[in-house]
């Protein structure tokens, strides 16, 4: 593994979790809860709809909110650095 693979696969796990809260928000996943006609929004409607009006705990818009109100656990941190990790080898790779 050469040096711009490990350099591409740092930069992704660490710029992966870095951005992970700032997509969150820009998805209308805030610290304050959803916001009001963003995607987030959408998505919680859907999901509010196929389960007979409420949000089941443990779906993906669930997640996702408790992800955006109180930030990645550490389990998800580290899931998050791995795809950023691969993306940044796959990205090496191509280069």
């Amino acid at each position: 593994m050469g040096l711009i693979t490990i350099l591409a696969v740092a930069a992704g796990a660490g710029g992966s979790v870095a951005l992970a809260p700032v997509i969150l928000g820009a998805a209308g996943f805030t610290t304050v809860g959803i916001a009001a006609g963003s995607y987030a929004a959408g998505m919680m409607s859907t999901a509010a709809v196929a389960n007979g009006g409420g949000v089941a705990a443990g779906s993906v818009v669930a997640v996702l909110q408790s992800a955006g109100m109180a930030g990645l656990s550490g389990t998800a941190s580290a899931a998050v650095a791995s795809i950023g990790g691969t993306a940044g080898a796959l990205l090496a790779a191509l280069v």
